[in-house]
């Protein structure tokens, strides 16, 4: 299977990032995708690659920074999910928090293997695709999406760059790619506690961090 990225579809989401019985029909999709393709079909595969290839691009090129090799990690991490399908089992969260588990220790292996230092190209990232909550604030977000809503998409980005590393991870895993506290609590491996506790101080820090006029 070609596992080469496709451009971002403008306006299109994860399934992680819909509401309500939306969501978890995605997730419920989600799952019998996977289902299929551990029966041995392949175009069930290739429909999830379709279906979180961009979110998990999204998710490597913040953290590393580099096109290039944000695209190889990606293509890495759909040949290892495709070698590992027969052994995921449900665990009551979407599919796609699964491939960014995996995209995350792959992350973690860059990191440590190379003399790898961080830099984070905004230009490159805002290209990306959609960030959610940016121009969304809808009646029932929380403070904390509230302070997502006033920034700009460059003005968010360059400040969430400035953040600690784990901060920066929970505000990507959290706000720009959607995933719940549950979610978010897995892949960073915490509790939800301490997910919630860090994605408050993050976000505190980046209030402090945006341009005045849009406090």
């Amino acid at each position: 299977m070609t596992t080469t990225r496709r451009q971002p579809v403008p306006g299109t989401r994860p399934a992680t990032e819909t509401g309500g019985a939306d969501a978890g029909a995605e997730t419920a999709e989600g799952w019998r995708l996977v289902r299929a393709a551990q029966a041995g079909d392949q175009q069930a595969f290739a429909a999830l690659y379709d279906r979180y290839v961009d979110t998990v691009f999204r998710y490597v090129l913040f953290r590393l920074g580099d096109r290039e090799v944000a695209e190889d990690v990606t293509s890495e991490t759909f040949l290892r999910a495709l070698r590992r399908i027969r052994s995921v089992t449900y665990q009551g969260r979407d599919v796609g928090a699964w491939f960014i588990t995996i995209a995350r220790n792959l992350v973690l292996d860059h990191v440590k293997s190379s003399q790898y230092r961080r830099e984070i190209t905004t230009g490159e990232i805002a290209d990306a695709g959609p960030v959610p909550y940016l121009a969304e604030h809808r009646a029932n977000d929380g403070p904390e999406q509230k302070v997502m809503a006033m920034a700009t998409k460059e003005q968010l980005l360059r400040c969430i760059a400035e953040l600690g590393d784990d901060q920066r991870e929970c505000i990507v895993l959290r706000f720009l790619q959607g995933l719940s506290v549950a979610e978010t609590a897995v892949i960073m491996r915490r509790n939800e506690g301490a997910v919630k506790a860090l994605q408050h101080r993050a976000v505190r820090r980046l209030a402090q961090l945006l341009p005045r006029g849009t406090r």
